[in-house]
């Protein structure tokens, strides 16, 4: 039995991880600041990880095989768990994202020495603790969450570079939503006048990706994507199966706010290194229809609308 930590985790795939452990015989410790409670069987630890005392209070004399870090958005939160996890835990893995690609423009799948977190510059002084900063510099505290865990590792780490997460019926972010109301409304769509494909993983695929990660010895950054690189086009054709007579009808614009899942830049990751290690990712577009499906549900676009 492995005893694995895992920092929140409470929601969406981050459940799902905890599902697939625990399934597994792992012994799972949840730790959260005690606003939801995580899933049955699991050993509960309320604390507030951006308080170092609470943390190190909440864990006692506890050591792990392996902490998988679900929240950790800024190099202040990367920091503390260094430090609080020195010396507790064999392996650690981050849950990072696709945005910290976000300067790269590249015509070819990115890979992951496109950014080596340890040519990160860190400030810790920047107001981290901000939501409206932290939500406008997503990428921006990913990467320099990275390159704390990254200088001089603390413990063994691995930091996975997650795609753009599609499907189940517990999807939060409203996304695909915005999709459907606008075909069922005849609003525009706003893309960029040049908008690039991305890469997309199903909501069952990365948490099946984090379980498989957490029992591997690799370290340093590794992307994980489905194969195939999705257009905006791709989704709304896939939602539009959800709007009876609903279309999609793009507007392109060259400054302003453009809609989810639309991008600028080329930055579409590559998975390679990660089937070289041993993972099989499955084909975007096998399973786009079902992920939409789970998502919107058969109802009628009002409903859609009015439900996301």
């Amino acid at each position: 039995m492995r005893e694995v930590c895992v920092i929140g985790g409470n929601r969406y795939f981050g459940k799902r991880l905890i599902a697939r452990l625990m399934a597994t015989g792992d012994r799972v410790t949840v730790i959260n600041r005690g606003s939801s409670a995580p899933p049955p069987g699991t050993v509960h630890l309320v604390a507030d990880r951006n308080d170092e005392r609470s943390l190190e209070s909440a864990l006692g004399s506890r050591t792990f095989d392996v902490v998988v870090d679900q929240v950790c958005y800024t190099p202040r939160q990367a920091a503390i768990a260094r430090r609080v996890f020195a010396g507790r835990t064999r392996r650690y893995l981050m849950t990072s994202t696709v945005e910290v690609y976000e300067y790269e423009d590249s015509p070819a799948l990115v890979r992951e020495d496109a950014l080596d977190p340890r040519t990160v510059a860190v400030d810790l002084d920047l107001p981290w603790d901000d939501p409206q900063f932290l939500d406008s510099n997503y990428g921006e505290g990913k990467r320099q969450a990275e390159a704390v865990l990254a200088a001089d590792p603390a413990f063994p780490y691995a930091a996975v570079r997650v795609a753009h997460v599609l499907g189940g019926d517990d999807d939060f972010t409203g996304r695909l939503a915005h999709y459907a109301e606008r075909m069922r409304t005849g609003e525009p769509i706003a893309v960029p006048a040049v908008n690039h494909p991305a890469t997309y993983i199903h909501v069952a695929e990365i948490a099946d990706f984090l379980a498989w990660a957490a029992g591997a010895d690799f370290g340093g950054p590794v992307n994980a994507a489905s194969h195939g690189p999705l257009t905006t086009e791709e989704l709304c054709a896939a939602v539009a199966v959800h709007m009876p007579g609903g279309t999609a009808v793009f507007r392109e614009v060259e400054v302003g706010e453009v809609s989810p899942f639309s991008f600028a830049r080329a930055y579409a990751m590559d998975n390679s290194r990660a089937e070289r290690l041993g993972f099989t990712f499955g084909d975007a577009r096998e399973w786009l229809h079902r992920a939409v499906a789970e998502t919107l549900g058969r109802e009628t676009g009002m409903e859609v609308g009015r439900k996301n």
